[in-house]
């Protein structure tokens, strides 16, 4: 099971920072989780709200006016691709797209890294998946915060294409045995929103192929399998 520190390790630093990020990997994280948006300048921010501190909209502020409102630097998706992988080769960014406004921008980034980054692009904006699915050769997957109906063979709803090879659960809605026939369907199973260490330990009795936490340590310190 692979742990996932959502927003980088920000107990220690802002979310979505650099310092976030290098927090992580020095935990011994499996991956990060950070989202991206588009600057009013036409730069590819990780930023998780569409709202700047000041209640300004981000999509209408520049880059650098966005890093003036929270008091950090705002990094660049390609920042945080660049950084040292220090000793996991296979390390996973999971970006989320959180913009339609930044999906070809965004294409273009993770064309550029494909051959040195292991990258799974999520959106709860299922039509965005399906068109990164379309033109870049990475795995995709979608987030949901519902319990389907009927989940006995591929939903109409996940797109045809193989790579849409992920499903991103809310932990509340999810269970064991939803896990595994969402596992007969091919997919690949996430849970995010664990906020208890009890629910943690819960996650670790799944069949899952990822975690999506706030607190990875305490899954790293319960001798979890990547």
């Amino acid at each position: 099971m692979l742990i996932l520190s959502h927003r980088g390790y920000h107990l220690r630093a802002p979310e979505n920072t650099l310092d976030a990020f290098e927090q992580a990997m020095a935990l011994g994280v499996d991956g990060i989780e950070t989202d991206i948006r588009l600057s009013a300048d036409g730069v590819l921010i990780l930023f998780h709200d569409h709202l700047a501190p000041d209640c300004r909209e981000v999509a209408l502020l520049t880059h650098a006016e966005l890093g003036a409102a929270t008091g950090y630097p705002v990094p660049t998706l390609e920042a945080a691709l660049e950084l040292p992988l220090q000793a996991k080769p296979d390390f996973l960014w999971n970006l989320e797209m959180k913009s339609p406004a930044a999906l070809d921008k965004a294409i273009s980034v993770v064309s550029r890294f494909l051959s040195s980054r292991r990258m799974l692009i999520t959106s709860f904006a299922h039509p965005l998946i399906a068109e990164v699915s379309r033109r870049v050769d990475v795995d995709c997957g979608l987030i949901v915060a519902h319990r389907p109906l009927d989940f006995r063979s591929r939903p109409k709803w996940i797109p045809e294409n193989p790579r849409v090879n992920a499903i991103v659960w809310y932990c509340e809605n999810a269970d064991a045995a939803l896990l595994e026939q969402s596992a007969a369907c091919g997919l690949r199973n996430f849970v995010y929103g664990a906020v208890t260490a009890a629910e943690h330990h819960r996650l670790k009795e799944w069949n899952l192929d990822g975690v999506i936490t706030d607190r990875p340590e305490w899954l790293l310190a319960g001798s979890v399998g990547t």
